[in-house]
C-alpha cells in the first residue's frame, strides 16, 4: 500500500492512504491519525489500511479526494531516528578521490552512518531555505527506509525484515561548512540541514519484484533547473544492503519503530569506453558531478545551488508509473515565506503565508 500524511497545521499531519496510481487519497483517520500511530502497532493496524487501499484502488472508498503532494507533509513528518548511511562506496571513492584520499579500508567491510537532524524534515514541495548561497548547496538523491523496532546485535537478514516502508530523501547538504565541521574530528552538523522525503511511502509489496537482498533495483531520477542530471539504478552498485545498514547501527543500541534510515547517495561506478572511464548515468549530487570534473580535466567547473534552482527526484517503476511521487524543491533564501497549503479537519483547503513550507510549486519537466 502506499501512504502519506497531509498538512493540517500541526506538526505530525493527517494519515492517508495513496492509490496505486496517486491520483486519489482517503482520509485514515477512523484507522489511525498519524504515520507514528501505524509504526507503533503495524500488526494491527496495517490490516485495516490495507482494505481501505483496496477500496480505493477498485473505485469503492465513499469518500476519496483527489491526491495533491503539495499537500504532503514527510511521510514521516518527525521521528524517532534519522540515520545516513554510505551505503554507496562509489560515491565516497569519488569525492575522497578528488580530494587527493583514499578510502579507509575498514569502510569496505562495514558501512559509516551519520545521525542527522529528525526534528524537521520538509516535505516533498517545502522549500530549500538556506541563510546563504555560499554555504554551497546540493541536493542528495537517495533511498530511504522506515522501520519497526529492531534489537540491539540483531543480524543484517533479521535487520532487513524489520523494513516497515520505503521512500526518497533529498538529504540536503551544505558542501562548503562540510570540511569545515569533520576537520575537528566531529560533524556533521551545520553541514546538515532538513531533509526532504517523497508524498508517498510504500509498502515492500509495492516493489517486491525490484526489492532485493535489501536493495531497490530502481532508477533514481535527478532533474535539476529542468535538466534530467541523472538516471542512477539504486540497487546495483549498492554495496550495503539497507540490512546491513541498520544492523550496523543496531551493533550497541536498540532501533525503536519509526527510525528512518537513509542509503546515501545513490551513485554507480563509471564503465570503460575507449580506454576511458565515462559515468553514463549522470549523477545523484553535484558534488559528485564536481569531483568527476577534477578527476577527468583537473579542475571543477559545476556550480552548487543557487537561490531559484529547482530539483526534482523521482524513481518510477517497470510499468513507467511514479512509485513514490515526486520530490520537487526550490531553493529559497530565509525570507522568502510562500503562501502554503493546509487541510481543516474536515478535509477543507486553506492559504497560509508560513515560512515552514510551501505549496504552489509547480511541475519540474524533464528534459
Amino acid at each position: 500500500m502506499k501512504l502519506a500524511t497531509y498538512k493540517d497545521g500541526s506538526r505530525d499531519g493527517q494519515l492517508i492512504v495513496v492509490s496505486k496510481d496517486l491520483s486519489q487519497a482517503h482520509y485514515a483517520s477512523h484507522i489511525a491519525n498519524k504515520m507514528q500511530d501505524l509504526l507503533d502497532d503495524w500488526n494491527f493496524i496495517s490490516p485495516q489500511l490495507e482494505d481501505l487501499y483496496q477500496s480505493l484502488n477498485h473505485g469503492r472508498a465513499r469518500h476519496a479526494f483527489a491526491f495533491d503532494t503539495k499537500m504532503c507533509m514527510a511521510p514521516l513528518p518527525r521521528a524517532y531516528q534519522w540515520a545516513d548511511g554510505t551505503a554507496f562506496l562509489n560515491h565516497i571513492e569519488l569525492v575522497r578521490g578528488a580530494r587527493g584520499q583514499s578510502v579507509p579500508e575498514n569502510l569496505y567491510v562495514e558501512p559509516m552512518i551519520y545521525q542527522g537532524g529528525s526534528d524537521d524534515f520538509l516535505g516533498p514541495t517545502d522549500p530549500i531555505r538556506c541563510p546563504s548561497e555560499d554555504y554551497g548547496i546540493d541536493f542528495e538523491a537517495e533511498v530511504a527506509v522506515i522501520t519497526a523496532d529492531v534489537s540491539m546485535q540483531t543480524t543484517a537478514l533479521d535487520a532487513v525484515s524489520a523494513v516497515r516502508l520505503l521512500m526518497l530523501a533529498n538529504d540536503v547538504s551544505l558542501r562548503e561548512l562540510t570540511l569545515h565541521e569533520v576537520s575537528k574530528g566531529f560533524g556533521f552538523y551545520q553541514s546538515k540541514p532538513s531533509t526532504a522525503f517523497s508524498p508517498v511511502a510504500v509498502t515492500l509489496d509495492e516493489v517486491s519484484d525490484v526489492w532485493i537482498k535489501g536493495r531497490l533495483h530502481l532508477t533514481v531520477n535527478s532533474t535539476w533547473n529542468s535538466r534530467r542530471v541523472g538516471m542512477c539504478d539504486a540497487g546495483t552498485d549498492m554495496t550495503f544492503g539497507f540490512g546491513e545498514l541498520i544492523a550496523h547501527a543496531a551493533r550497541t543500541r536498540n532501533i525503536r519503530a519509526g527510525s528512518i534510515f537513509g542509503s546515501g547517495t545513490v551513485s554507480n561506478k563509471a564503465v570503460e569506453k575507449n580506454g576511458k572511464k565515462e559515468w553514463p548515468k549522470g549523477y545523484s549530487c553535484i558534488a559528485e558531478k564536481r569531483a568527476i570534473e577534477i578527476i577527468q580535466d583537473g579542475k571543477c567547473t559545476t556550480e552548487y545551488m543557487k537561490f531559484g534552482d529547482t530539483i526534482k527526484i523521482e524513481a518510477k517503476g517497470r510499468d513507467g508509473l511514479s512509485v513514490f511521487g515526486a520530490i520537487e524543491q526550490r531553493v529559497a533564501p530565509m525570507n522568502d515565506p510562500e503562501p502554503v497549503a493546509t487541510v481543516d479537519a474536515k478535509g477543507g483547503k486553506g492559504i497560509s503565508n508560513s515560512a515552514d513550507s510551501a505549496a504552489n510549486l509547480g511541475t519540474i519537466d524533464s528534459v
